[in-house]
């Protein structure tokens, strides 16, 4: 997935652009996360984590950690990615959290059509998220 914007969040605060989130299944049918960006200094970060679902009926909520995994069983450790937006060919996934302190806005392509944009924009809003605060 592309980032297309996303909330301000410390642990992007590094970030300048080139962001995606790679998600795989892997072998024990465990979650791996890859979260990348370009750095202000020119370097690529990449931070790797572990998902799992939460909401077996939906697959819909996530609780995602990028701390090692000997500090798992630490509740506060596991985030709350819910996805909140899908379209329905996943061209496009918005993911938020249950407080709104975190949001994404995903694309399957680098860009997003304008009109397609301002329609997440829309109904994120009505979900009681800022999108003027969207970077």
């Amino acid at each position: 997935w592309y980032e297309i914007a996303h909330l301000p969040n410390r642990f992007q605060k590094d970030c300048v652009g080139n962001t995606t989130a790679t998600y795989t299944i892997g072998e024990k049918g465990d979650i791996e996360v890859l979260n990348q960006c370009l750095k202000k200094n020119g370097e690529m970060s990449d931070a790797r984590g572990k998902a799992k679902i939460e909401d077996k009926k939906t697959n819909a909520k996530l609780e995602v950690r990028f701390a090692p995994r000997a500090l798992s069983f630490i509740p506060g450790v596991w985030g709350d990615y819910w996805i909140i937006d899908l379209e329905p060919n996943y061209q496009y996934a918005v993911v938020g959290h249950p407080d709104r302190k975190y949001l994404w806005i995903l694309s399957r392509s680098p860009e997003m059509i304008d009109a397609t944009y301002q329609q997440i924009l829309r109904r994120v809003e009505a979900k009681g998220y800022n999108p003027a605060k969207l970077m």
